[in-house]
C-alpha cells in the first residue's frame, strides 16, 4: 500500500539531506534524517563518523537502534520525507528515491561542508583525505548492510526514481522528485 511516505537514499555526497529538506518543505511533510541521528551517537561516543562506523561492524547494536527506529516509523507515520540509507527497505509503502554523484564530487562537495563547519562531527584536511574516508565508510557500510540483512543499499533495483546529482541543482533534483513523486501517487 502507498503511503504518503518518502525515502531518499544515495551515495555520500549525493544531497540526500538537502534535498530530503526541500522536498519536506515544498509537501509541508515534516523531515527525518537517520544521518543526522547516527552523527549525533557518534557524538555521544566521541568519534568520528567513519569511526562509529567501523564500531558499527562489530557492535551491531548502533545499526539496530537506528533501524528500530525507522520501522517504528514506518508504522506510524505519514507525511514524512526521510533520508537514510536503509529506509526504503523497512518502509515499502514509501517512494523510493536514490541519488547517485561520482566519488570525485562527492569529495569535493563534503570537503565544503567540512569547511563551512556544517559537518561537526567529520574533519579533513583535503578533498583527498574526504574521498579516501568515503571509500572506507561506502566499504563499510556494504558490508555492514550486507552481513545484517542480506540486501545491498545502493542496488538501482530496489527504488522508483534514481538520479545522478552531479550536474543537477538542488531545485532542479528537488523538483524531479516532486514530479515523480505526484505521479507514483497518483498511478
Amino acid at each position: 500500500m502507498k503511503k504518503e511516505l518518502i525515502t531518499i537514499a544515495g551515495s555520500l555526497g549525493s544531497g540526500k539531506s538537502s534535498t530530503a529538506k526541500e522536498v519536506a518543505r515544498a509537501l509541508g511533510y515534516r523531515h527525518f534524517s537517520s544521518g543526522d541521528l547516527f552523527r549525533q551517537i557518534a557524538a555521544q561516543r566521541g568519534e568520528s563518523v567513519e569511526a562509529t562506523n567501523i564500531s558499527a561492524e562489530a557492535k551491531r547494536d548502533i545499526d539496530y537502534q537506528v533501524d528500530e527506529l525507522l520501522q517504528q516509523m514506518g508504522k506510524t507515520e505519514n507525511k514524512l520525507v526521510i533520508d537514510s540509507r536503509m529506509a526504503w527497505h523497512w518502509m515499502p509503502g514509501s517512494f523510493k528515491v536514490f541519488l547517485s554523484v561520482d566519488l570525485d564530487s562527492a569529495a569535493q562537495r563534503i570537503f565544503q561542508d567540512v569547511l563551512t563547519k556544517s559537518r561537526v562531527s567529520e574533519h579533513a584536511e583535503s578533498v583527498e583525505d574526504v574521498r579516501a574516508s568515503i571509500e572506507r565508510r561506502f566499504a563499510s557500510e556494504q558490508k555492514r548492510y550486507f552481513s545484517l540483512y542480506g540486501v545491498n543499499p545502493t542496488d538501482p533495483k530496489n527504488f522508483d526514481l534514481v538520479i545522478d546529482t552531479k550536474d543537477n541543482s538542488l531545485s532542479g533534483v528537488t523538483d524531479i522528485v516532486l514530479e515523480k513523486y505526484k505521479e507514483w501517487r497518483n498511478s
